[in-house]
């Protein structure tokens, strides 16, 4: 391992156990101990930091991570009421020769955390923004700017949401597990949701100088797997889902150069896409169609799908795009997607008509909206085109993106 993945490796692991540890905790002491246990989780990684910093980084850096958590949670949970109306009594059921609680960190058991922790968190006590918010923060790390970022509101108002999303589940004592059938497939929608919010902000990184977030993308598709991987979880949606998950991610190597700058879609070298991905995600795509099924990640799927198309239906390709996002917005009408559907509307009908538009579009305040029009201006109008770089740069949160629209202006 050379030093930059060193550098990168205990913030990927961050990324990936900080939300295994949380679950595993929370499923053995409860759901009330939330806050202990992402204490715990925290308190994890930072003795990782200080003792990785001075020694090597250990063979098996996972195996110790649990291990050092196994033993914060058998000291923290000791000082309080938990260990012994709980732990005690675990104990005591156990052999003579069993001096302590072992929590366990196998794989089956942390996927099964895991997911009774998705289903969980989505309990309909909480509105389906609490819900995001709270599953963002606890299931994937996610800081409070990223859930901002990724939710389109501020800080405050996250804060907010989940101080009163966990006393909510103190007040009601609410405790993880998986619920019942007809229960599951009503809380699924937000699970995909949560799911479908953690892989865009590793696919677009809003808010760090990394244009790109494989991290965040990989844990995505892990965690929809683990929806596949059940009976009663395996739905259509999730598999359209998986298909998006799959053709997005089989462009990840390519749209990043060298220089950690972003390269646009026309630019991208198309030797560069995991085209075993690709097929994939049709084969997920294609089980979905052969049930007449349509949905928001459906549609998106198929859009992501024409991405993926390098010579086939070439000149209808972006005519078909288009049909697409008209027909999704039935299902998402949202301000990102009727600024999506421009760019589709400039490849088919012209650049007038896409800038009339996305000046009906309500999102002056997002840097992807002035980065359009700056694009569609091109040719057309070089002041307008400069006056919309200039706000673009100045709402960008992304280093990286900063850099991108600097380098328009040059030239």
């Amino acid at each position: 391992m050379n030093a930059n993945e060193d550098r990168e490796l205990l913030p990927s692991l961050f990324r990936t156990e900080y939300s295994k540890i949380v679950a595993v905790l929370c499923r053995s002491f409860g759901l009330t101990n939330i806050e202990v246990a992402q204490d715990i989780a925290s308190d994890t990684f930072l003795k990782a930091t200080e003792t990785w910093g001075i020694n090597k980084i250990p063979k098996e850096p996972k195996a110790w991570l649990y291990a050092v958590a196994k033993n914060r949670a058998k000291d923290q949970f000791k000082r309080l009421d938990t260990y012994y109306d709980k732990v005690v009594p675990i104990i005591n059921k156990q052999s003579d020769n069993k001096q302590e609680l072992e929590l366990d960190f196998t794989e089956d058991n942390i996927n099964d955390s895991v997911l009774q922790m998705m289903f969980t968190v989505c309990n309909p006590i909480l509105n389906t923004d609490a819900q995001v918010s709270l599953a963002l923060r606890v299931l994937c790390s996610f800081s409070i700017d990223e859930i901002a970022s990724a939710l389109l509101t501020s800080k405050s108002n996250i804060n907010k949401r989940l101080v009163r999303a966990k006393k909510k589940f103190k007040d009601q004592n609410i405790k993880i597990n998986l619920p019942e059938k007809h229960l599951i497939k009503e809380r699924l929608d937000s699970v995909l949701l949560i799911l479908y919010l953690l892989f865009n902000e590793g696919y677009y990184a809003t808010t760090t100088d990394a244009k790109v977030r494989t991290d965040l993308c990989y844990e995505a598709m892990r965690l929809n797997k683990v929806l596949l991987d059940q009976a009663s979880t395996n739905t259509n949606e999730t598999k359209a889902l998986a298909a998006l998950f799959c053709f997005h991610a089989s462009r990840l190597e390519a749209r990043i150069d060298d220089e950690g700058n972003q390269v646009l879609y026309k630019d991208q070298k198309t030797d560069k896409w995991d085209f075993e991905l690709i097929k994939q995600g049709q084969y997920f795509l294609n089980q979905v169609i052969t049930d007449n099924f349509e949905s928001k990640y459906a549609i998106e799927a198929m859009i992501a799908f024409w991405h993926t198309r390098i010579d086939e239906h070439k000149e209808k390709k972006w005519e078909y795009i288009l049909v697409l996002y008209n027909k999704l917005l039935q299902y998402d009408n949202s301000p990102l997607v009727y600024l999506n559907r421009a760019l589709a509307i400039s490849k088919v009908e012209g650049k007038e008509k896409a800038i009339v538009e996305v000046q009906k579009i309500e999102l002056e305040d997002h840097p992807l909206y002035h980065s359009l029009l700056a694009d569609l201006y091109t040719d057309l109008d070089e002041a307008k085109k400069t006056d919309h770089l200039h706000k673009a740069i100045s709402l960008s949160k992304n280093e990286k993106d900063k850099e991108i629209l600097r380098r328009k202006l040059k030239q």
